[in-house]
């Protein structure tokens, strides 16, 4: 055992950056006054109409209280080098209640796409790609999950051609240092080398949002994006 302790202690004095990553953190709000997002008529397909006590919501844009945003995906656009190899584990895009889930998907270049049918309905499953292969598939109840992979960077819009209400996106990167805002707006991006950093933040409806940043150390960096809301 100690051996391999000193062996490690050498390793970070021959080394220091070893030592070093920093974190991004900050929060996605916004000005303005978004559009009411719009009520979902599943009364045509009642298996998954069922589900819902109350009609569910568009998706669009999503709020939270002190003008936080949804859905934003946060990521490093220019300073770290191109991920040579995608993630072997899977994400993973289901369709549940004739809703997909998550609705904005981020995943990298060459990492599995797996599509999971949940419903008892059929699905239809459109990636309206424009530099990645645009492709089509149906999935009926209880088959096996579709599996598929993109080799470009590109924010792609979803939708299903059975259910006109069904809509998300895939968020392709090249870059395993990205994070998708939650309910409150947060977004961490951590294990960042020192280095000077471009940080983009994009939202379907609102478009993108850059920001620099240096990281010389152990430390963490605020960086809040604010984007300005469309009232349509």
């Amino acid at each position: 055992m100690r051996s391999t302790k000193v062996f490690i202690t050498s390793a970070l004095l021959l080394c220091p950056s070893l030592m070093l990553a920093g974190t991004v953190s900050g929060k996605i709000t916004y000005t303005g006054t978004p559009a009411k997002p719009k009520t979902i008529d599943m009364s045509k397909e009642p298996n998954c109409a069922k589900a819902y006590t109350t009609p569910p919501l568009t998706e669009s844009v999503v709020t939270g209280a002190g003008n936080t945003l949804d859905n934003v995906v946060v990521y490093i656009s220019a300073g770290a080098p191109d991920e040579k190899s995608a993630p072997s584990q899977a994400v993973t895009f289901e369709q549940h209640n004739c809703r997909y889930t998550p609705h904005v998907l981020a995943m990298q270049i060459g990492q599995e796409l797996k599509v999971v049918n949940s419903d008892q309905t059929s699905h239809n499953i459109h990636p309206l790609a424009k530099l990645n292969r645009e492709w089509n598939k149906s999935q009926p109840p209880g088959t096996p999950p579709l599996s598929e992979k993109f080799d470009k960077e590109e924010f792609i819009p979803v939708k299903c051609n059975v259910h006109p209400w069904m809509r998300g996106y895939f968020a392709v990167l090249k870059t395993s240092h990205y994070a998708i805002s939650t309910g409150d707006g947060k977004f961490t991006l951590p294990n960042l080398p020192p280095g000077k950093y471009t940080l983009t933040a994009w939202h379907e409806d609102y478009g993108t949002n850059t920001a620099d940043v240096t990281i010389t150390g152990n430390e963490t960096k605020d960086v809040d994006f604010t984007f300005k809301a469309k009232a349509y």
